[in-house]
């Protein structure tokens, strides 16, 4: 799993990251965001203010992004809030990064459906790219992270690339999916599977057949 532990507090990190402020445009946002909650409330736009301090490390490093501490700091100071309890919402959900990412933050789940439907192939594409579990390729395009659950059991296996989802993987789908993106395209997301929309039963459905060109009323055949 991936660590969660913040990037060491070192003079260089504070050197590049101790004057970050909101862009013109993103202070709007904070503000949009935080104005959504009452008087006494503000600090309930945490999770989005951490989002988009990430999407703004993001656009200055030409990464996915990532949260160094003194933009942790800035956060809390912006929210008045303890730096201690936005490092904790930080360190607590997978979609912050507390460390340097590449380009394409490659997450790809590890649990057990997904593990059962070939999760351990994917894994192999990445490292015959260079990829390794927790690190950054040195070109710094690809970083690769295991996950657990995101939620697409149906559609496994599964992995998030950015803030793109991509279903019904293989080796060979990923490999296309990859090759696209380092050449600057965009790759449909969502399943991979053709002539599947979304998580229906390939093939088609098994019950309830009627109802897929119409309404029809079962109540009277029960």
């Amino acid at each position: 799993m991936a660590d969660r532990t913040p990037a060491p507090d070192t003079p260089e990190l504070r050197a590049r990251w101790s004057a970050f402020a909101w862009t013109p445009e993103n202070k709007k946002t904070a503000d949009w965001h935080v104005a959504k909650y009452p008087d006494g409330r503000q600090r309930s736009a945490v999770m989005a203010l951490l989002d988009l301090a990430q999407r703004q490390v993001g656009e200055e490093t030409n990464t996915q992004g990532w949260l160094p501490l003194p933009v942790i700091e800035y956060v809390a100071a912006y929210l008045a809030m303890p730096v201690i309890r936005v490092l904790e919402v930080a360190s607590f959900y997978f979609m912050y990064n507390l460390r340097p990412v590449g380009r394409f933050h490659v997450q790809v789940c590890g649990t057990t459906p997904c593990m059962l439907r070939g999760s351990d192939a994917l894994f192999e594409t990445c490292a015959k790219r260079g990829m390794a579990k927790g690190h950054t390729t040195d070109d710094g395009l690809w970083t690769l992270t295991e996950v657990e659950c995101m939620g697409n059991c149906a559609t496994a296996p599964m992995a998030q690339i950015n803030d793109d989802n991509y279903e019904d993987l293989t080796p060979e789908r990923l490999d296309a999916i990859l090759d696209a993106l380092a050449a600057g395209q965009r790759p449909k997301t969502g399943t991979q599977e053709p002539g599947r929309h979304t998580s229906e039963p390939v093939g088609g459905p098994t019950t309830l057949t009627e109802m897929v060109e119409a309404n029809h009323d079962y109540r009277g055949e029960w």
